[in-house]
Parts: structure tokens; C-alpha cells; sequence
């Protein structure tokens, strides 16, 4: 079900790990380029025509045309009144920990005296105004909601606007447990908009969502297109793909445990990523048996089944840990799972990875929904320059110099000199101006 690659004879030098490795262990061809072609007309067509332009997207693509593009507040008030109660709960104390670990991370101004009355301080400043994308797709990603607007919310942004697709199950608007998840957390501003129309909603505006300046969450290679299109207009978190898992096991690891996390994140889709990098062909053999029962009795077994055995999975098996320490920073997984006899040590010998969970407790899927965690992370190899969605992706970093007349004397003629060194004279008289003064 799930291939072999042998790497054991590979034994690169440390500056060829990153080209070596990486190119040895594939991810699922995904080409962002060609589908530019298709989502470059739908965002110039909301650019020039708005919300028609929208909605009938959304009937093009989502096989049903939504009778406003903005979802009413009783539908939201609704669909929060009749959430299973288990379910809210859950999602509440989901809130509760990414609210806590949210505002640990959040930044504060910093102010710097450099000298008596020269001052720099470097102020955050939260966005203000951002659209936040939750896809549909094969299943209804509630958690991405709390993971996109908590952050948001802690990090003060004033606008927030949320966009999910159409479903024909629900009259046009989006799935009703995203809409009681935005209702839980008060956003009011719901659009039943997906794919690439939503994304150039976001960045143009469209009817009565207005233009954001940042647009953050997961999607479909349409949307990751889209993003890419629209980045300049407006900024983006990432240009995110399939969703991948890397386990780093040994022969203490439990066989099951890693299996059913191999199965979880191939769950998501067919494209999915799922690798185990092991130094233990016994293990290997026991995960192998592992996955058939498991993958036997899944509800999505055809699903899980295809990404398994698809180009982009496979069971990597190397020397030692060292070797899989080297191949798991040139993969830069996603989400990277360490099942070892000493996981907290290897853990800190990891550079390249989304967001690592260290021990055969700490599952990805914690991560998806309730560590306390953002599940919103990089893909596609992007963990070794990008990092995970968190509250500073809502912020911005304001530098406010303030001089008083005696500092600038202090320092003016470093700043003349350096204006006349580039040949920019205009700059230091600017200066001097001040100086000249009595």
C-alpha cells in the first residue's frame, strides 16, 4: 500500500543534505502555475463586476448560486442554537487554548532610549482589516475557523470578515457548523463565497465586503493560485498545498500509533502526504500490517487508500536518526510526529518543520483541533523559510522616531557625511538646515 524508498546508502555532505534529500522523498505534483491560468480571469472578472461576478462563480463551481452573498445574522444566531452540544463544547475549549497561547505570542512595543531625548520606538500595530478563508472541500474544516480568527481576534484586528463556499445542502450558504463556529466567536461578517472568487473578494471587495489587507487560511491549489495572483494587492499567510505528515520512528516506536497517524493526515485527501522515516525495517514491516487493518476499516478508505499509495507517500528507511534527522530538515514536513526512544532530544535537533509533536501522546490530529496550536502551517517544503499562522501574522511593526533639538545636533553631521558618501546632498541638507539654526 505504502512504498519503500531505501536511502541507507546515501551519505551526502551536510551542505548537499537540503538538494539530496529533498529531492529524494517527492510530494504531490501540485503546479501552481498552470492553475494561474484559470483563476486570472475569475479574479479580474470580480475586480471589474463585483459580487455578480461572485455569485456566479459560485454557481459555476459550486453548483449553486447563494441568494445573498453575505449570510445573514439569524442563519448564523441559528445554527449556533442548534449545535450539538458536545460539539460546542469541544470548540469552546479549543477557544480557550489557542486563546492562551495566542496571547503568550503576542508582541509589545518596544522603546529605545539611544541617547537623552533620541528616541525609537518600535510600535505593533494589528491589521485592520482581514479576510479569512475556510474551505469546504470534502469535509466542512470547522477547527480552520478557530484557527484563523482567534489569532485575529487577540491580535485586536477591528475588521474581520470570513469567507466559506456555498453548500447545496444548505440553501446557498456555507456548511452550519462553520457558521455556529463564527457565531461562537462573534464574527458577524460571514460570506457563503469559495475558490478564487473569494480570495479577489477579498482583495477588491465585492457588494458589501470591503477590501482586507491580509487574507489568511488553507484551501485548493485554485486558491493558492488565486493568493498568488492577488499577492502585491494584497498580503497573503502562505500559498498552501496537500496536507503532509512525517514521522520520525525507532523500533521502540508502537507500530499502531504510527499508523494511525499515517492514515489521519491521508484522510484529508488524495493528494495527501503521508511518510514515515524510520530506521527500523521490523518497524516498517509492522506499520505496513497496521495500515491494512486500518485503512480496511475507514470510512474514507478509498481516499486514504489513494494517498497512501500515491508518489507523495512513502516509508523512508535510513541508517540511523542521524540520516533521519537530516532527511526530516531537508523535507520540511507540515506537521513532523517524532515516535522515539528520545523524542524531546531529537525534537531539538529539528530546524525545518511546521510544527513538530514530540512523543507517541502527542498525536497530529491534537494539533488539528485542541493543543493549543495553530493547525494552519506551511506546506510543500515552505517550513524551512515560513512559519505557522499565528497572532504576529495579524500585526504590523511601526518604528516612531522621535528627536529632540539637542539629539539631532548630537548626531547631524554623521547623518551630512553619509548623505554626501551616496551622493544624495539634498538628504543632508535636510539636516543641516536644522543645525543652522542658532
Amino acid at each position: 500500500m505504502i512504498r519503500r524508498l531505501d536511502l541507507r546508502s546515501l551519505d551526502p555532505a551536510p551542505h548537499e543534505w537540503e538538494r539530496v534529500y529533498g529531492r529524494a522523498v517527492p510530494r504531490a505534483a501540485v503546479d501552481v502555475e498552470q492553475a494561474l491560468a484559470t483563476v486570472r480571469p475569475i479574479c479580474e472578472d470580480v475586480r471589474d463586476r463585483g459580487a455578480d461576478a461572485v455569485m456566479e462563480a459560485s454557481e459555476r463551481f459550486d453548483g449553486i448560486r447563494p441568494d445573498t452573498l453575505r449570510v445573514p445574522a439569524a442563519a448564523l444566531s441559528e445554527a449556533l442554537a442548534t449545535l450539538d452540544p458536545s460539539i460546542r463544547a469541544a470548540l469552546e475549549e479549543s477557544i480557550r487554548r489557542l486563546r492562551q497561547t495566542s496571547t503568550a505570542e503576542l508582541e509589545h512595543t518596544v522603546t529605545t532610549a539611544l541617547a537623552d531625548g533620541a528616541v525609537v520606538e518600535r510600535r505593533i500595530v494589528p491589521m485592520q482589516r482581514v479576510g479569512l478563508y475556510v474551505p469546504g472541500g470534502l469535509a466542512p474544516l470547522i477547527s480552520s475557523v478557530l484557527m484563523n480568527a482567534v489569532p485575529a481576534q487577540v491580535a485586536g484586528v477591528p475588521g474581520i470578515a470570513l469567507s466559506s463556499p456555498p453548500s447545496k445542502d444548505n440553501g446557498g450558504r456555507p456548511h452550519p457548523s462553520i457558521l455556529a463556529a463564527c457565531a461562537l466567536l462573534g464574527i458577524d461578517e460571514v460570506y457563503a463565497a469559495g475558490g478564487a472568487q473569494a480570495m479577489a473578494m477579498f482583495a477588491y471587495g465585492a457588494g458589501e465586503c470591503q477590501p482586507v489587507s491580509l487574507i489568511t487560511g488553507p484551501g485548493n491549489i485554485y486558491v493558492a493560485a488565486a493568493k498568488r495572483f492577488l499577492q502585491g494587492t494584497v498580503a497573503i499567510d502562505s500559498e498552501a498545498g496537500p496536507t503532509e505528515i512525517a514521522v520520525i520512528a525507532d523500533d521502540a516506536a508502537d507500530a499502531d500509533f504510527v499508523a494511525a497517524d499515517l492514515v489521519s493526515q491521508a484522510e484529508h485527501d488524495p493528494m495527501a502526504a503521508s511518510v514515515l522515516i524510520t530506521d527500523s525495517e521490523a518497524l516498517a514491516d509492522r506499520v505496513d500490517a497496521a495500515l491494512r487493518i486500518r485503512v480496511d476499516d475507514a470510512p474514507h478508505a478509498e481516499r486514504i487508500r489513494t494517498a497512501l499509495s500515491g508518489p507523495q507517500s512513502a516509508t523512508v528507511l535510513v541508517r540511523d536518526i542521524d540520516q533521519a534527522i537530516a532527511v526530516a530538515n531537508a523535507y520540511a514536513a507540515e506537521h513532523l510526529e517524532i515516535q522515539t526512544a528520545d523524542a524531546g532530544a531529537v525534537a531539538t535537533r529539528i530546524v525545518n518543520a511546521g510544527a513538530i509533536f514530540v512523543g507517541p501522546f502527542t498525536p497530529v490530529s491534537l494539533g488539528d483541533y485542541a493543543a493549543g496550536s495553530n493547525h494552519v502551517l506551511p506546506t510543500a517544503g515552505c517550513a524551512c523559510h515560513s512559519s505557522g499562522l499565528s497572532v504576529r501574522a495579524f500585526c504590523k511593526n511601526m518604528q516612531v522616531v522621535t528627536y529632540s533639538e539637542h539629539a539631532l545636533r548630537d548626531v547631524g553631521e554623521h547623518v551630512v557625511t553619509l548623505a554626501h558618501a551616496e551622493n544624495l546632498p539634498s538628504h543632508g541638507a535636510a539636516v543641516s538646515a536644522r543645525l543652522s539654526r542658532s
